[in-house]
């Protein structure tokens, strides 16, 4: 349903290695905003919530609630860091179009 590209489970790794809170794994959840009318947004998880998926891929736990897995099959994650764009990135199949700075789409 999702992947993690190398570089993105490295950088999740690394920040559940530093993470001051027991965490378990990553939320990757699907909420209404940005400039194209959906949003991402991810953070450490310590726990299952009821109705989550949870999928591991290279030993990472990813929680997806209920709206969140109707918006993300197919989806790969990426992690860049260069001179024009740090940070994650999501390439999204079902997306009909996003906006420019690709954290938004519908």
């Amino acid at each position: 349903m999702i992947e993690l590209t190398e570089s993105a489970a490295d950088a999740v790794r690394t920040a559940l290695a530093g993470a001051g809170e027991r965490a378990e794994g990553l939320r990757i959840v699907v909420e209404a905003g940005g400039c194209a009318g959906l949003k991402y947004r991810m953070g450490l998880e310590r726990d299952e919530r009821p109705g989550d998926l949870v999928l591991e891929q290279d030993g990472i736990r990813l929680y997806l609630d209920a709206l969140t897995q109707r918006h993300v099959g197919g989806l790969v994650v990426d992690f860049v860091d260069g001179i024009e764009q740090s940070g994650f990135v999501f390439d999204n199949p079902n997306a009909a179009s996003r906006c420019s700075c690709g954290k938004s789409f519908c």
